[in-house]
């Protein structure tokens, strides 16, 4: 095989090539290709920190809801217990009104009582004096007899 111009040209020629591949081609594609690697590696490192963090967030929700049921069991015992209080301090209330309104009908009574028991003394005195008087035979004076009536209607 003859080395002619020709396969020296084509050699020259392929190195010139292989040249400005490295240095004009070779280059851009390596650094997008470097560039495409970081963005996928920044990529699978926020997915991965997105991982972490829905896990954060997913057990701060579960921390979130359990202190919300235990708040929400504390208010509703919280509202029985308050519940009851208020029950009892109404029946402290109406005893306490029952025994004001049985006080308040006792005086009453007693004081009709009272005003009936001088109405009948009146009238017994009356009597009294209408019966003395017609065995006597004379009226007596009431007015005149003032202190002997009271006497009389204290006895009675």
């Amino acid at each position: 095989m003859n080395i002619n111009a020709t396969l020296l040209g084509q050699t020259i020629m392929f190195a010139l090539f292989v040249w400005f591949c490295m240095k004009f081609v070779w280059t851009p594609i390596i650094a997008g290709l470097e560039q495409r690697k970081k963005q996928i590696a920044d990529g699978l490192a926020e997915a991965e920190r997105g991982k972490h963090d829905l896990e954060l967030a997913a057990k701060r929700a579960a921390e979130i809801m359990r202190e919300a049921k235990e708040k929400a069991g504390a208010t509703i015992a919280s509202g029985e217990t308050r519940a009851s209080q208020l029950v009892e301090e109404a029946k402290i209330q109406a005893n306490a009104e029952r025994e004001r309104i049985l006080a308040g009908a006792k005086a009453e009574v007693d004081q009709e009582v009272f005003r009936a028991k001088e109405q009948l003394r009146t009238q017994v005195s009356e009597i009294a004096l209408a019966g003395a008087a017609k065995i006597l035979g004379r009226e007596i004076d009431a007015k005149a007899h003032n202190d002997l009536l009271d006497k009389l209607v204290t006895e009675i």
